[in-house]
């Protein structure tokens, strides 16, 4: 049986989580310095030929440092053949390996075996290599049941594979990491969208304290203990350590009556300080509150918060008013490196309504590079990287 029980020896802090707040999130509607450049035909640079990929995460260490093997930096995106509607993309992800170096962008293959995870599509998570520098650990999300009919059950999932040679494989048995215990987050287990929207708990970002060694795995979920359509939270799991089993315990942020969806959390350590990022979109954010699709972060100096918000909003970079869906799904690497996907590009202000203009429009490949400069609660976006 998978535990749920909270661990009572982190964050039984009453005041935890930390609310991210309407004023806060207020104030990212007002900070064009966190907007990113305007996306052109020339960044739009496709990495597999006829496929769409997006969602990504990088080969790291335990430390979250990336790896580099052969000069490379190893990446998993999520990618599928390109459909007429690119919004079907996310019907029949796949997980697949690509390297980047000097000569730009390498595909190696599917990360896995066909039928092999058991979901009827795998989405997002984090990739952490051992010590022996060939022992991978794959964190992942499974999305419906394998053999199943479509749904928006979300449940997360582990597996032990090889990295060695340019490809991935040997991998064991997936085993779910942990499940919603329904209280603190609720399952998402939606048969369909209501409102465009659906329930979260997804996306497992691995962590490890340099303060105790203890393990972390942060997911977006969805409070279980309010009926409000904005209850997007980061949620996490821990264990003292990878003999433990993950246990399940309060979130870390909790955005109640704000935004849906705190996407693909991750946190990176630096000068003593715990940074730690998601991804959101406009359309997520209770009306009346203006703030763009964007990395957002918080910081706090130990794991268990309270967790502040950077440059006082939470907003770290953001989509240009010129193109207000131009990118999406930052991730923030440990050296603080900054990659994310062309999402709808080019579009000056055209409907997104209509299946051929988002397949014209649809990047679907890795966006352009950037740097961020952390210092103290203060995120700055450096371009280039």
């Amino acid at each position: 049986m998978i535990p749920t029980a909270p661990s009572p020896a982190f964050r039984d802090d009453p005041e935890i989580p930390t609310p991210w707040t309407a004023a806060q999130a207020r104030r990212a509607a007002d900070q064009p310095a966190a907007a990113l450049p305007v996306i052109t035909a020339a960044d739009v640079v496709p990495i597999i030929a006829g496929h769409d990929l997006w969602d990504m995460w990088q080969i790291a260490d335990a430390d979250g440092r990336t790896v580099i093997v052969e000069g490379c930096s190893w990446w998993f995106f999520l990618a599928t053949p390109r459909f007429a509607d690119p919004d079907d993309r996310h019907d029949a992800a796949r997980i697949r390996l690509t390297s980047h170096g000097a000569d730009g962008w390498r595909d190696h293959g599917n990360a896995f075996p066909d039928g092999f995870t058991p979901g009827s599509r795998e989405w997002s998570g984090s990739a952490v290599l051992d010590d022996d520098g060939v022992t991978l650990t794959m964190y992942f999300t499974a999305s419906g049941r394998k053999g199943g009919p479509r749904t928006f059950e979300q449940r997360l999932f582990e597996t032990r594979g090889r990295f060695a040679d340019g490809r991935v494989g040997d991998w064991s048995m997936p085993v779910e990491s942990i499940a919603a215990d329904g209280e603190l987050y609720l399952r998402a287990d939606q048969e369909d969208a209501v409102d465009g929207r659906i329930k979260g708990f997804r996306d497992p970002g691995y962590f490890r304290d340099p303060a105790d060694n203890a393990e972390y795995l942060l997911f977006s979920g969805s409070a279980g203990r309010v009926d409000d359509v904005h209850d997007g939270v980061v949620g996490v799991a821990r264990r003292a350590s990878s003999d433990d089993a993950w246990t399940l315990a309060p979130p870390l942020v909790e955005a109640i009556g704000v935004n849906s969806e705190l996407e693909r959390p991750h946190i990176v350590h630096r000068d003593g300080l715990y940074y730690l990022f998601w991804s959101t979109q406009a359309k997520r954010f209770a009306d009346g509150l203006g703030a763009p699709t964007g990395l957002y972060g918080m910081v706090a100096s130990d794991m268990s918060g309270p967790w502040r918000p950077l440059n006082g909003s939470g907003l770290v970079a953001a989509n240009p008013p010129a193109e207000p869906y131009q990118g999406y799904c930052w991730w923030v690497t440990g050296e603080g490196d900054v990659i994310s996907f062309v999402d709808f590009w080019g579009l000056a202000c055209k409907p997104l309504d209509d299946a051929t203009v988002r397949r014209a429009h649809f990047g679907g490949t890795a966006a352009p590079w950037f740097r961020l400069a952390l210092q103290g609660d203060t995120a700055t976006v450096v371009v280039p990287r």
